[in-house]
């Protein structure tokens, strides 16, 4: 399935960059700048990016119940992850009702 049209990124494909980070370094942030940047892309219209979020969540937290990783160590993390996910949107809000009340 075609996640980002503009760059033609399919959820395969974010998976396994975000599988390839996390065997890297497991308790990393991974955010969708950092996913596009290993891919070699870049966001355009950004559009996707709340999808490669959710994406993110749910590769992670597979790699982690495949690695048999703690319940405390997964809970921590994904807590951390979700918080950050949920800045982000409020921040996004924010921006986009900035700029319709600057038009």
């Amino acid at each position: 399935m075609l996640v980002c049209s503009c760059n033609y990124i399919s959820v395969k494909e974010i998976e396994d960059v975000i599988i390839e980070m996390l065997d890297k370094d497991c308790w990393q942030l991974i955010v969708p700048a950092k996913v596009y940047h290993a891919m070699e892309k870049r966001g355009r219209c950004c559009g996707c990016f709340p999808n490669v979020v959710d994406i993110i969540i749910r590769t992670t937290e597979e790699y982690h119940a495949r690695r048999d990783s703690t319940d405390a160590q997964i809970f921590d993390f994904m807590s951390k992850l979700r918080k950050f996910h949920e800045e982000n949107r409020r921040a996004d809000i924010e921006r986009r009702q900035k700029s319709h009340r600057a038009a």
